[in-house]
């Protein structure tokens, strides 16, 4: 999947978890972006300024480089990434909510209920 926004990124092939993209900063920091994280980031790119969401960008690359190891997900209940111990999983809401980025969901199930 092509993520424009870490373009500019060393983008390293992991054959065992296929589906997400694997980056690698220049201090050897390594994060993962599974497909559902990146839906929920694109999400926020349509809803908030240019500014805000180049923000969320930047904490993303910082939150690597802090934690070394990290694997952005959909959701934490069903990581679609398998890799070892050192690695920490991360939400988008872990990423915006710090920033008080907030895009409110109002998708909900019907009313009518069967």
């Amino acid at each position: 999947m092509i993520q424009p926004e870490f373009s500019s990124l060393k983008q390293l092939n992991d054959t065992a978890n296929p589906f997400a993209n694997v980056y690698e900063l220049d201090d050897g920091s390594i994060f993962y972006v599974e497909p559902i994280f990146y839906t929920h980031l694109q999400g926020f790119k349509e809803r908030v300024s240019e500014d805000d969401y180049q923000r969320i960008i930047n904490r993303i690359v910082e939150v690597a480089k802090k934690n070394r190891r990290v694997v952005y997900v959909g959701t934490f209940d069903f990581p679609q990434t398998e890799v070892d111990d050192s690695f920490i999983f991360l939400e988008i809401t872990d990423i915006t909510d710090p920033l008080q980025i907030y895009v409110e969901d109002k998708s909900r199930g019907s009313d009518y209920g069967d």
